[in-house]
């Protein structure tokens, strides 16, 4: 799960209520869902890709880059993301009424 920063637009989307435990694993499951997104984006984009080399990290560098990779998507996606998490949660929210 992120951290406890979260996007406003999140916690404001409308939709049925739900009890507060349950809003808060939807949300949740919506943010992880878009941070595992970003993660697989950024790494097609190249991010984390060993550095060929001097001033490369080796084997150890390769080894860690998935870490990186999906810090930097939970990162994103905990200062407000690219509005996936609201779209997953109002579907997520549908699912459940």
């Amino acid at each position: 799960m992120t951290d406890a920063a979260h996007s406003p637009a999140l916690r404001q989307a409308a939709g049925p209520a739900l009890p507060a435990d349950r809003r808060a694993r939807l949300e949740a499951a919506a943010r992880d869902l878009e941070a595992a997104f970003l993660a697989e984006m950024l790494s097609a984009a190249g991010l984390g890709r060993p550095v060929e080399g001097p001033g490369g990290g080796g084997i150890g560098e390769a080894q860690f880059a998935s870490f990186l990779t999906e810090a930097q998507a939970r990162a994103i996606t905990g200062r407000g993301g690219l509005g996936l998490a609201e779209a997953l949660f109002r579907a997520l929210q549908r699912g459940e009424g």
